[in-house]
C-alpha cells in the first residue's frame, strides 16, 4: 500500500504535501495555510522529553538526500525536535575526525540542539565466546564511546549479541560490557544495551545481564518493538519472526536500567495511534519506572514517508504524555 491508498483508506479526501490535515488533527497537530508545513502545538506537561533517533531517517540519509552533519538541524527545523540520536554508520569514519565532529557540535550549539547518545552497530561482538574477538570488540567501541564525550552525549548504544547457549552467550556479554564501562566511566558516559533481536530480545535475559554487570553506568535502552527472539532461517533481520517476546513485559523487566527509552512506530490507525504498540499502555509503564528522560522516536514504516512517520509519531507521544501528566 501506498501513501495515497493509506489516506483513502483512512477516509482521507485531501492530500497535503506534507500529510493529510485530518490525520494530523487526530494526533493533536495542525498544518499551516499551505497545508505544506506541520506546526507542532504546545504539548503541555510531560514526564519525559522527545528526542529523535536518526534511523528514523535513514532511507533518505542512504539516499544522500542529506549526510549527518544536516541532521540536527533538520531534526530542530523540520520537526521541532531539539535533542538527536545519531546511528554510527552514518559517520562511521568519523569516530576520531575532531574536525568534522566539531563541526557537528557546533551545529547543535547553534541551534539549540542536544547530542543525546549514538547507536553503535558493526564493531564486533560483545559478547563474543571468544575471548580475543571480544576484547576487540571491546576496543572497536573506544573511539565511539570518545567521541560521544566530545559531541556532549550521555551514552552509546550497544549491541549484546554473541552465539552460543544463552546462559554462554549471557556470561561473556556481562564480561565485554563490563570491560566498555570501565572505559566509559573515565568520561562519564553510559554504556546502553537494545533489545536488537536474539537473546537480547528477551527482557528478563538482558535484565540478568544488567545484574551481572553491576555498573552505574552499563544500562538498557527499552525499544518498544525490537522483541524477535528467534526468526525463520536463523538469521537476525530478515527472515519472518518466529517467536516473540511480550513486548509490554519486556519493557517492564528492561526500565530498572533504562538510560533512554526508544519509541518504535510503524503504522498508524485513522485515530493516530500506532497499531503495533499501546502507546498509552507503554508510557504508562514508562511511567510507573520513574522515568524521566528522553524518549527517542524511530520510525520504521512504510505505508507513510519517514518525515510524516516521524510528525505521527511525536504527536502521539505529546498526546499521550499529556494524558499521563
Amino acid at each position: 500500500m501506498n501513501r495515497q491508498e493509506f489516506l483513502r483508506s483512512l477516509g482521507v479526501a485531501t492530500l497535503g504535501a506534507s500529510f493529510s490535515a485530518s490525520f494530523l488533527a487526530a494526533c493533536g497537530q495542525k498544518t499551516t495555510t499551505d497545508n505544506s508545513t506541520v506546526v507542532t502545538t504546545n504539548p503541555g506537561t510531560m514526564f519525559f522529553k522527545i528526542s529523535l533517533a536518526e534511523w528514523s531517517l535513514h532511507k533518505a540519509l542512504q539516499a544522500k538526500e542529506f549526510e549527518n552533519l544536516d541532521f540536527p538541524v533538520k531534526a530542530r527545523n523540520e520537526f521541532g525536535i531539539s535533542a538527536v540520536e545519531y546511528v554510527n554508520q552514518f559517520f562511521k569514519d568519523k569516530a576520531k575526525d575532531e574536525k568534522y565532529l566539531a563541526e557537528l557540535k557546533k551545529r547543535c550549539d547553534d541551534n539549540g540542539v542536544t547530542s543525546v547518545l549514538i547507536m553503535v552497530d558493526g564493531e564486533g561482538e560483545m559478547a563474543d565466546t571468544d575471548a580475543q574477538k571480544r576484547m576487540k570488540a571491546v576496543e572497536n567501541h573506544y573511539q565511539w564511546v570518545d567521541a560521544a564525550k566530545f559531541l556532549g552525549c550521555h551514552s552509546i548504544r550497544v549491541n549484546c549479541f554473541g552465539v552460543g547457549t544463552a546462559e554462554e552467550v549471557a556470561k561473556t556479554g556481562a564480561d565485554g560490557l563490563r570491560k566498555l564501562s570501565e572505559y566509559a566511566q573515565k568520561s562519564d558516559i553510559n554504556v546502553i544495551v537494545e533489545n536488537h533481536g536474539g537473546y537480547s530480545s528477551n527482557g528478563q535475559w538482558l535484565a540478568g545481564v544488567m545484574k551481572e554487570v553491576n555498573m552505574p553506568n552499563c544500562g538498557t535502552l527499552p525499544d518498544f518493538g525490537n522483541f524477535c527472539i528467534r526468526r525463520e532461517n536463523g538469521d537476525m533481520w530478515e527472515s519472518p519472526c518466529v517467536e516473540e517476546y511480550d513486548r509490554y513485559q519486556g519493557v517492564l523487566e528492561m526500565m530498572p536500567y533504562a538510560k533512554g527509552v526508544s519509541a518504535k512506530s510503524h503504522d498508524f490507525d485513522d485515530k493516530g495511534n500506532c497499531i503495533q504498540t499501546d502507546y498509552l499502555k507503554m508510557l504508562k509503564i514508562v511511567k510507573d519506572a520513574g522515568y524521566t528522560g528522553y524518549i527517542g522516536i524511530e520510525y520504521e514504516g512504510s505505508k507513510i514517508s519517514e518525515a510524516d512517520g516521524i510528525r505521527a509519531t511525536k504527536a502521539l507521544l505529546e498526546r499521550v504524555g499529556v494524558e499521563l501528566g
